[in-house]
C-alpha cells in the first residue's frame, strides 16, 4: 500500500514516521516544494530503520507528481499558517489556492486515492477538496476530530488519573477553538460514564482545555503542535489500508445528517478501505444539538471565503 504526504515539514514528517514505525504502509512519499528539503527528511527517517526494525520504503521528492502516482491515500498538510495582521479570509484565500493545486496535481497520478486533509483552517479546505475535485463524499476526509477527539481523551485521563488508552471519548463539530464539541456526557472509561468519576466543574475544565489545546501548544512551543497531529493522521490512515472500520470523528461533507447541508464539518465515521463507510448517527441531547448548529454555522462562514477559488 502507498501513502503520499505533501508537505514534508513538522506535521507531514512526523506522519510519516509513525507510518513507516508502525509499518501502517509499505511505501510512503514525502512531497514539498523546498529543494531537497522532502529527501532529507525521508532520508533522515530511513536511516532510522536498522534499529528499530521496520522495512517501509521512504523516499522524498522535490515538486514531482509523478512519484506520488498510485498512492492508496494522499495526505495534504500543505499551506501556511496565520501571521500577525493577516485576516481569516486572507489566510483562507492563500492556503485553498495551494490545497486546491495540490489536490488537482495528485488526482492526475492517482486517479482512485483517498484524500486525507490537515491543512488549515481544515474543515474549510475539505470542502474546498471535496466541491473542486468532484470526487465521491467518501473519498474526502479532514482529519481534525481525530485530533480532537485524542487530546480530549488525554485531558480526560489527567483528571481521572486513569491509561487514555482506557478511555472512549468524541469531539465532533469544526475543528476550531470556538467551534469543536467535546462530548463529555457521553465519554466513559471502561464503559462507565466519567460523569461517575469527575464533577461538572471538573468536566467543564476537561471540555474548556480540549479546546484550545492547540493553542496551549502553540503558545508553549511557539509554533503549531506536530507529534499528536502526524500521529492522529497516521491513525486514520491505518483504518483506511487496514480496512479497520474504527470509528473516528472526521470532517465529511454532510447532507441532512445532524440536521446540516453543504459543509464540511465533524462528525463521529465508520473509516475503512473505502474511506468514509457510514455517518453515525449519535443521538445528541438538545443542548448539544444547539452546539452543533452553532458549529455549522461558524463553520459555514469561513466556507463563503472560498467564493473566487471555486468560481
Amino acid at each position: 500500500m502507498k501513502v503520499t504526504i505533501v508537505g514534508a515539514g513538522n506535521v507531514g514528517a512526523t506522519c510519516a514516521d509513525v507510518m513507516a514505525y508502525r509499518g501502517i504502509a509499505s511505501e510512503i512519499v514525502l512531497l514539498d516544494i523546498r529543494e531537497g528539503f522532502a529527501e532529507g527528511k525521508a532520508l533522515d527517517i530511513t536511516q532510522c530503520a536498522t534499529n528499530t526494525g521496520f522495512n517501509t520504503k521512504v523516499t522524498g521528492v522535490t515538486n514531482d507528481y509523478s512519484k506520488t502516482a498510485g498512492s492508496n491515500v494522499v495526505v495534504i498538510t500543505s499551506g501556511i499558517p496565520r501571521k500577525p495582521g493577516m485576516t481569516r479570509e486572507e489566510l483562507i484565500g492563500i492556503n485553498a489556492g495551494i490545497v486546491k493545486s495540490v489536490a488537482e496535481n495528485l488526482l492526475q497520478h492517482s486517479p482512485n486515492a483517498i484524500f486525507v486533509i490537515v491543512s488549515n483552517p481544515m474543515d474549510t479546505m475539505t470542502y474546498l477538496a471535496y466541491k473542486s475535485l468532484g470526487l465521491p463524499k467518501n473519498r474526502i476526509i479532514g482529519m481534525g476530530g481525530a485530533l480532537d477527539s485524542s487530546r480530549f481523551r488525554t485531558y480526560l485521563s489527567l483528571a481521572l488519573d486513569k491509561p487514555a488508552n482506557d478511555i472512549s471519548a468524541m469531539v465532533i463539530g469544526g475543528h476550531g477553538d470556538t467551534t469543536m464539541i467535546p462530548l463529555t456526557r457521553l465519554a466513559s472509561y471502561n464503559g462507565i460514564p466519567v460523569s461517575q468519576f469527575l464533577s461538572q466543574e471538573q468536566l467543564d475544565k476537561v471540555a474548556a482545555d480540549t479546546m484550545v489545546g492547540g493553542a496551549t501548544l502553540t503558545g508553549l512551543l511557539g509554533t503549531s503542535a506536530w507529534y499528536a497531529p502526524g500521529a492522529s493522521v497516521a491513525y486514520l490512515v491505518d483504518s483506511i489500508l487496514n480496512d479497520q472500520k474504527k470509528m473516528i470523528a472526521c470532517s465529511v461533507f454532510v447532507e441532512g445528517e445532524y440536521g446540516q447541508n453543504d459543509i464540511c464539518i465533524g462528525v463521529p465515521c465508520i473509516i475503512g478501505k473505502n474511506g468514509v463507510e457510514e455517518i453515525l448517527d449519535i443521538k445528541l441531547n438538545d443542548a448539544e444539538k444547539a452546539l452543533f448548529a452553532k458549529s455549522a454555522d461558524a463553520v459555514r462562514g469561513m466556507n463563503d471565503a472560498l467564493a473566487s477559488v471555486l468560481s
